[in-house]
């Protein structure tokens, strides 16, 4: 696969400065740049490597502008980092076309009632339960297990090992990597008088709309009753567990070793950080974001707000108490001077007042 320069910057909408005949054949990032790659810079404490990069062709933004001389064709736009995005999700789409899977492979286990689209795929050793319906265009690679009543949509692709529970209904447009698990049984005991616990039954679901990836080796419980939410455009890494009954709000995107315990919702458009623990019953606002290692265990009404430490509190008082955190051994030190210095001022004072007596 071979474009030029000129080509990229109609699809991108960007403006030409060098050679619009430039041509590239691999995208690389900027410090590893070689003859024939296409690369971008949006941070500028990578700046440095565009004068020595040997990148064909680099995309800038178009407030950039070089301190010194650069041999690379230069494609500025209003975002790079965004633009270089597209690039590399329009080259993903012509690899995976290249490599396209189609059919059923055997061994593999389809249901009589289960209902598959067009142009589905459905790698060895698969897995489909009864009354599955699975919509055109998707790819269900090997090793999956569907359960019976679920629903899967159009053009979704479910990667090698994953196990999706009965009647869990999900959208269009959804990537779920290896050994996820959707529709495990909530976490839900009832304590007894003996000490013991008696298991709570788990008969709802989970429900994933539209345009939702999920990382691997990530959990989504189903719902006491009712339904565990994934709201459309969520993006959530590996290892995270979402708990029964929460609702993730659209377009929120939560990092690694995340818990969010049950039926608590997430506000749309939030931002989590990784290692952050949420408690249930909870009710977070719109556009919250959350720093890594955070531990929320409160309800938030005011939105787009940050929250860091643990327990959680607002960003600036949080950056003021890590300050005084710090300086706790120093503090410590001085209150040990002045109580020894108080104590040698107690000792000369009794001692004076003996004399005088």
């Amino acid at each position: 696969m071979q474009f030029t320069a000129k080509q990229i910057s109609e699809f991108i909408d960007g403006t030409i400065e060098g050679d619009e005949n430039a041509k590239v054949t691999e995208l690389s990032k900027i410090e590893n740049g070689t003859a024939g790659s296409l690369c971008f810079l949006s941070n500028r404490k990578y700046e440095s490597y565009l004068y020595s990069t040997k990148a064909s062709i680099v995309i800038v933004g178009n407030d950039f502008f070089p301190a010194e001389a650069v041999e690379s064709t230069l494609i500025k736009v209003a975002d790079p980092y965004s633009a270089f995005s597209v690039l590399l999700e329009k080259y993903n789409e012509v690899v995976n076309q290249m490599n396209v899977q189609s059919g059923i492979e055997q061994p593999s286990f389809i249901h009589p009632s289960a209902k598959i689209g067009k142009n589905v795929f459905i790698g060895a050793f698969s897995y489909i339960c009864e009354n599955v319906v699975i919509g055109d265009g998707t790819k269900i690679q090997s090793q999956v297990f569907v359960g019976a009543d679920s629903q899967i949509g159009d053009n979704c692709l479910v990667f090698p090992g994953v196990k999706i529970y009965n009647r869990t209904v999900m959208g269009n447009n959804i990537n779920i990597h290896s050994n996820t698990v959707i529709g495990s049984d909530g976490f839900g005991f009832a304590p007894q008088p003996d000490g013991t616990y008696s298991k709570i039954a788990q008969i709802g679901n989970v429900v994933i709309e539209d345009d939702v990836e999920i990382g691997a080796n990530t959990t989504i419980d189903r719902a006491t009753m009712g339904s565990t939410f994934i709201r459309k455009g969520v993006k959530l890494d590996n290892l995270i567990q979402i708990a029964h009954n929460v609702d993730v709000g659209a377009h929120t995107v939560v990092a690694a070793q995340t818990g969010i315990s049950g039926s608590t919702r997430l506000g749309e458009n939030s931002v989590v950080g990784g290692q952050v623990g949420i408690a249930g019953h909870l009710s977070l606002a719109k556009g919250t974001q959350i720093g890594a290692q955070a531990g929320i265990n409160f309800n938030t009404s005011e939105e787009n707000k940050q929250w860091h430490g643990s327990p959680a509190q607002p960003l600036r008082d949080w950056m003021r108490a890590s300050v005084i955190f710090k300086q706790l051994p120093a503090v410590e030190k001085r209150i040990g001077a002045l109580e020894q210095t108080i104590s040698e001022l107690k000792a000369i004072i009794e001692q004076n007042s003996t004399i005088a007596k």
